[in-house]
């Protein structure tokens, strides 16, 4: 399965780049803007975004429809992923088109559980995992 990470945090970034590691059959890109999420989506097609909602140049919640119009995927799969409490956005993130929520520093079980659960439907849907 393939993911595209965009988070301006250098520390977030590392501790889902190892948590993908740990899950295995992730193809991770990350990005720290959305300058670069729509520049990497341009050329690599991802199964699943994992957006933060604020980044420098945009907030994750103007960078979902960006991301999904330029890959050329209206239905690809969506994480909001914030320092926000996450009872606060959830609602905002769902009306923005994110189908899920997580609270960072991410819960390296939940992460690894749910990105299981994508990989098999992937799969089942004639993606590579």
């Amino acid at each position: 399965m393939r993911v595209l990470y965009v988070d301006d945090d250098r520390v977030n970034t590392l501790l889902f780049t190892e948590t993908c590691r740990l899950s295995g059959g992730i193809e991770l890109e990350t990005a720290a803007s959305s300058a670069e999420a729509l520049d990497i989506i341009a050329v690599w097609a991802p199964d699943l975004l994992v957006v933060d909602l604020h980044l420098p140049d945009s907030s994750g919640y103007e960078l979902l429809p960006a991301l999904r119009l330029r890959g050329g995927r209206g239905d690809l799969p969506a994480i909001l992923c914030t320092a926000d409490d996450a009872s606060m956005v959830a609602e905002f993130a769902k009306q923005a088109g994110f189908d899920g929520c997580w609270t960072k520093p991410v819960e390296v079980r939940q992460v690894l559980d749910e990105l299981a659960q994508r990989a098999s439907k992937a799969g089942a849907a004639g993606r590579a995992p």
